[in-house]
Formats: C-alpha cells, sequence, structure tokens
C-alpha cells in the first residue's frame, strides 16, 4: 500500500504576493451577481472559487518541471453550472448524497424532503448549498472563508443552519478545507466538496492509479441507496487498496455498467485527527494528490455521466470519465442508518470537519 510522504516534494517557482484578487463571474437564475475569487498559495498553487455554492473552480497546480495545470474540472462561467447539474466542485448540503425516499425519523418526527433525483433527495435538494450564493470573507491572499444561512424548512430540513467552509493553500502545495456548522434544533448534516480531479489537466482519467484506504464499502440497492450492509471490498472491482489503473475494472460488474459511484470505509485510526483516505497519481504529467480528512467514509465517482455538453474552463470537454471525484464524506443514507457514524447535529455543538489535498510529484514521494 502506497504510504503518504510530507517529505521530498518538488519545489515550486516563487511567485509575488498579492492580495486576493476578485472578478464577475456571470449571474444566477435569480438575478444574483456571482463572483470568483482567486487565492495564491506560498509555493505555486492557485484556486479561483465562486461564491455560488462556495465551488471550486480551477485548481491550478505546479508539475514535476514547475508547469502549473488546472487539476480539477470547471467552467468559465456561473450560467453554466446553475444549468449543467453535474456539481462540479461545489460545496454540498446540507446532506451530501443520497437519503432514501426523501424521508427521515428524528426524534420522533418525520421530515419529507424535496425529491430532487426521485424516489430519493440527492446533494440537499432541487436547491442545496451547490446553488446558494454564499457570503465571501477574504482575509489573505492564500485563504478565505464563504458562510450560509440555511433556513428552517429548506428543501425541507429542519432547524436554522449556520455553515462556514474555509479555503487555504499552504506551504506545501496543498488545499486545506475546513467546514463547521451550527444548529438552532437537530438537524442531519453531511458536507463535501464534489471536486473532478484530472492531474493531466485533459483527457480521461481511466490510466490513473488509485489507491483508496479502504477495506470495506456500503453496497448500493438499484435506486443507488446503501442496503445497510458493510462488505469486504476484497475479491470486487472495488478493492483499490492496492494501487491500480482506474481504467483496469472500470465498468465490471452489476453495480457499475458505466463506472464506479460507490461510497468507501475509510481504515482510519480510532480517535480523531486526519487520516489518509486515498492516494491518486498520473504517470502522464507525473503528478500525485494524497486526500487526507477527518470522516469516516469517501465517495469514489468516475464522471459517468459526462458527454460533452458543458464545454469547460479552456474550452476543455468533458467526455465520459473526464474526472475523479473523491469525496470524503459521512456515509449515504446515514440519517436512516442508526448503527452508523452519526450525522444528527444538535443545539450547543459545532460540527466541524476538515479535508486536505496534497499535491507532490510521483518521483519525489516514493524516494
Amino acid at each position: 500500500m502506497l504510504t503518504a510522504s510530507c517529505a521530498g516534494r518538488y519545489p515550486s517557482p516563487p511567485h509575488d504576493a498579492a492580495r486576493a484578487e476578485v472578478a464577475d463571474f456571470g449571474h444566477t437564475p435569480d438575478g444574483s451577481t456571482a463572483r470568483l475569487y482567486t487565492l495564491r498559495g506560498p509555493t505555486g498553487i492557485t484556486a479561483k472559487i465562486s461564491d455560488y455554492g462556495a465551488t471550486l473552480v480551477e485548481l491550478w497546480v505546479p508539475g514535476p518541471g514547475g508547469k502549473a495545470t488546472d487539476v480539477v474540472l470547471g467552467y468559465p462561467k456561473v450560467e453554466d453550472y446553475a444549468a449543467a447539474g453535474f456539481y462540479l466542485g461545489a460545496t454540498l448540503g446540507r446532506v451530501a448524497n443520497r437519503i432514501a425516499n426523501g424521508t427521515f425519523t428524528l426524534d420522533g418526527h418525520t421530515y419529507t424532503l424535496v425529491k430532487n433525483r426521485p424516489p430519493n433527495a440527492l446533494h440537499g435538494g432541487l436547491r442545496g448549498f451547490d446553488k446558494r450564493m454564499w457570503t465571501a470573507h477574504p482575509d489573505s491572499a492564500s485563504g478565505m472563508t464563504f458562510t450560509y444561512t440555511s433556513v428552517n424548512g429548506e428543501e425541507g430540513y429542519p432547524g436554522t443552519l449556520n455553515v462556514s467552509v474555509r479555503y487555504t493553500l499552504t506551504n506545501d502545495n496543498e488545499l486545506r478545507l475546513d467546514y463547521t456548522a451550527t444548529t438552532n434544533e437537530p438537524t442531519p448534516v453531511n458536507f463535501t466538496n464534489h471536486s473532478f480531479f484530472n492531474l493531466a489537466g485533459a483527457g480521461t482519467v481511466l490510466d490513473h492509479v488509485l489507491m483508496i484506504d479502504a477495506h470495506r464499502y456500503t453496497p448500493m440497492n438499484d435506486a443507488s441507496v446503501p442496503t445497510g450492509e458493510i462488505l469486504p471490498v476484497a475479491g470486487t472491482p472495488l478493492d483499490f487498496t492496492s494501487p491500480h489503473r482506474i481504467g483496469d475494472r472500470v465498468g465490471e460488474g452489476k453495480a457499475m455498467p458505466a463506472g464506479y459511484d460507490h461510497n468507501f470505509v475509510i481504515d482510519r485510526p480510532a480517535g480523531p485527527g486526519l487520516a489518509l483516505a486515498a492516494r491518486l497519481e498520473d504517470p502522464h504529467s507525473g503528478r500525485a494528490l494524497e486526500i487526507w480528512t477527518t470522516e469516516p467514509g469517501m465517495q469514489f465517482f468516475t464522471g459517468n455521466r459526462f458527454d460533452g455538453s458543458f464545454p469547460g474552463v479552456g474550452g476543455r470537454i468533458y467526455q465520459r470519465h473526464a474526472g475523479v471525484a473523491l469525496e470524503p464524506q459521512h456515509f449515504p443514507d446515514a440519517v436512516n442508518h442508526p448503527d452508523w457514524p452519526s450525522v444528527v447535529l444538535r443545539p450547543g455543538q459545532t460540527f466541524r470537519s476538515t479535508t486536505e489535498y496534497r499535491f507532490s510529484s510521483m518521483k519525489d514521494s516514493h524516494d
């Protein structure tokens, strides 16, 4: 199994420190003006983030030779995000992933949600966090916070929820995301970022080599909702405990005719703190990405529905498997499975979650 390495990361070219930049990003369906904020890290990494959905639009990462490439999928204007429906780079909530039949019972009360992916609720509903305007709080050239208040009854969820997500570019070519939330009534919460990565910046990710630090997964029924079981990945196409090409077994098995879209149970040690969830490598560019998180699970999704309909940043065409989403999260439909890690947030508690995307070169990481 590949292991994490903080030493030996490739050097990035220096850049001139600058204030966070802001530009217009188009208009949302309700007429709001969206903005695009540019963060510049100390070591050459650059992120562009919109206040529409607190969405990561571009992420420029230097390669082993120092040349930067945009390694996430994104659209050139906010109108595309509103129309496309692929959640590229968005902050998802109030509950990411699916809730079975759009219903759950909490403290004796049954709640019915907007079923935007019938018969289920998906990624917070028709207007989840990805389709809301967040308030931007830029405070430095390399970090900023977005906040949003989700009112009681929004998309059917109880309680008023105050949410923040902070984007930070670190000294080590890392993008760090810190989420917090508080509520005035008990409510389920499960946040993640839905970025699709392509470390080469073009083509498909079928030649990317992936390791997922998970020996178990949550199988799904025909409606893509967990059955409640937790099973071993051994002997299935979901076994990424040893690194191999994503394309080696993509599309194998009854549950994945078009590709991967599965939740894995991370082999994290007991207690709080960050744990390695996955390592992704691109042998063509020499880039590597490690994902470290406080979350117990991770959704692995290979962009199975991309069809080229919405050209991306720089005119890139996103066909099937143009990117891979690796989404740290609590398990899908966890609110309906009380024996799983809880997603219920109560008054007086503060939800906290952190994920780090650590970039390096393959050569230096294996030295």
